[in-house]
């Protein structure tokens, strides 16, 4: 569904789209802070974590196992597959040597979801392939190919933006003390404070479009089939749209940003990810005080569209969990 346009696209996100809707989610909020208790659990005695690699790659991972019915035990796999994916959605072009490795994880995960389906088809259990593979909307049902191909795309979006959304927001409220003390102070700030770190360092950065017909703008006449890249991660950034735009806000008033799109295309699972954000955030502050990060140089994994961190070393002073 992300390369279609109405009236195909419509039918695939409104029997996708289901399975994200606010309500649907926020069922899952006990269940998500659940697991993130569970990660900080693994890591608090040592004092030190790589946020990437203990807490923000597998929290979505775990959650998107689950919400695609596969094992959980097969998150690891799922995110190393999505993280090669995702070399194609934001950077292809500009890593011709990871062609063979890219095409190698599209094929495996290909074969993954054709026997996910299959095992469906015997034993249903609950989960978005299965709901995909069941759905029906006046008389008309996805191909076993639709199935596949969205189940992947859905996987991969939600596990590559929300891991950037952490690492990233992390990373930015650790480099400004004020504004992560007063979001530790005040949990009310952390609806509003997801939407701001969205904002300030957008986890998804541009997207590509072809003009459906001659359109003006900013001056510059763009013709039919015309194909441009819309920076999300510059219009966040708009002075026009948002007052003093490189300061990070917590409060920030009127903040309708595009960190997950607009229109058609909007992500149907922000819904997700916010809630994961939002949970991630909380746990940490709450739990893990003193946040330091380690003296090395830190990478950015080669992506112009994904904007994330390969790794992000830190030391803490832990305290006990306590219910959030």
């Amino acid at each position: 569904m992300l390369f279609m346009d109405p009236p195909a696209h419509t039918r695939l996100r409104s029997l996708a789209s289901s399975a994200f809707t606010p309500s649907r989610v926020e069922v899952l909020r006990s269940h998500i802070q659940g697991i993130a208790e569970r990660l900080i659990d693994a890591v608090a005695d040592s004092g030190s974590m790589d946020v990437i690699a203990s807490f923000a790659a597998p929290l979505p991972a775990i959650v998107t196992a689950e919400m695609l019915g596969v094992p959980i035990s097969d998150h690891p796999q799922l995110k190393k597959w999505s993280a090669d994916f995702a070399e194609m959605l934001g950077n292809f072009q500009h890593n011709p040597d990871r062609v063979k490795v890219v095409l190698e994880s599209l094929n495996d995960m290909l074969e993954y979801f054709r026997a996910t389906v299959r095992e469906l088809r015997v034993c249903p259990r609950e989960g978005l392939v299965n709901a995909l593979l069941t759905a029906e909307i006046d008389g008309d049902r996805l191909t076993e190919e639709e199935v596949i191909a969205n189940s992947i795309v859905t996987m991969v979006g939600g596990q590559e933006t929300t891991t950037n959304l952490i690492g990233n927001g992390l990373l930015t409220l650790i480099r400004n003390p004020e504004q992560m003390n007063r979001l530790r102070s005040d949990s009310s700030l952390i609806v509003p404070a997801v939407e701001e770190l969205l904002r300030y360092e957008s986890p998804s950065q541009h997207t590509g479009r072809i003009a459906p017909s001659d359109v003006e703008l900013g001056g510059r006449t763009i013709r039919k089939r015309q194909a441009v890249i819309a920076v999300m991660g510059a219009a966040n950034r708009d002075p026009e749209r948002f007052p003093d735009p490189d300061r990070l806000d917590l409060s920030r008033k009127d903040n309708r940003h595009v960190a997950f799109g607009w229109a058609a295309h909007f992500c149907f699972g922000a819904p997700l990810a916010r809630i994961e954000g939002q949970i991630a955030f909380e746990t940490i502050l709450r739990r893990l005080h003193n946040l330091r990060i380690a003296p090395v140089t830190l990478h950015w994994r080669e992506n112009l569209g994904l904007r994330g961190l390969k790794a992000l070393p830190i030391s803490f002073t832990a305290s006990p969990s306590v219910a959030a």
